[in-house]
């Protein structure tokens, strides 16, 4: 009788939680990350596609969740010169960048989600990159229309702290009008369904 009280006490107690709990199922078609970086002479964006997400959603708050960008299909999207573009994303993927070759995915885990409103949030979690992780956090905005769940933000991070030293004026000098700035900026939005 024992054991079965227990039992009664363990699920009474776990139970609410579970139905706390909503899954958010990730709408990848609709979900983006817009990267952008300067340098000198002006900047260039374009997009890395989301492959994997998951978004946790319990009390109608964003509590955690993961995405996954593929960096085998980046894109270049502010010239429109085909060779242009072409030398510019080959060079993206080369050694001197994202040494997409030997990693092709970068992540963003999400490790807390503050907010007082569950509108304006902190985000906070690890940024990871050519297998190099470091904490990031940035702001972000969530709106809920029926079950749809729609969280975008801009997340800002330094690309030599990946190993990402190409042209960056604190590691080389006399670059002149050829550097590049070491902040890349990334914008991310997140459809989801609840």
């Amino acid at each position: 009788m024992k054991i079965i009280a227990a039992l009664i006490f363990i699920a009474s107690t776990i139970f609410p939680i579970w139905e706390l709990a909503t899954p958010a199922t990730v709408i990848i078609s609709e979900s983006q990350v817009r990267w952008e970086a300067s340098k000198v002479t002006g900047n260039h964006w374009g997009y890395v596609p989301i492959k994997n997400a998951e978004l946790d959603y319990s009390d109608e708050k964003i509590t955690g969740g993961t995405f996954d960008m593929d960096m085998v299909n980046l894109t270049v999207e502010d010239l429109t010169d085909p060779k242009s573009n072409g030398n510019l994303t080959n060079h993206l993927k080369s050694d001197d960048f994202f040494s997409v070759e030997k990693f092709n995915t970068s992540t963003f885990e999400i490790t807390e989600a503050k907010t007082s409103n569950g509108t304006d949030y902190t985000i906070s979690g690890v940024l990871t990159i050519k297998g190099i992780s470091h904490p990031a956090s940035f702001p972000a905005k969530v709106t809920v229309a029926g079950t749809t769940i729609t969280a975008v933000g801009a997340l800002t991070f330094d690309r030599t702290d990946y190993d990402i030293k190409f042209r960056s004026g604190n590691f080389f000098e006399n670059l002149g009008d050829q550097m590049i700035y070491d902040e890349v900026k990334l914008d991310v939005k997140l459809v989801a369904t609840i």
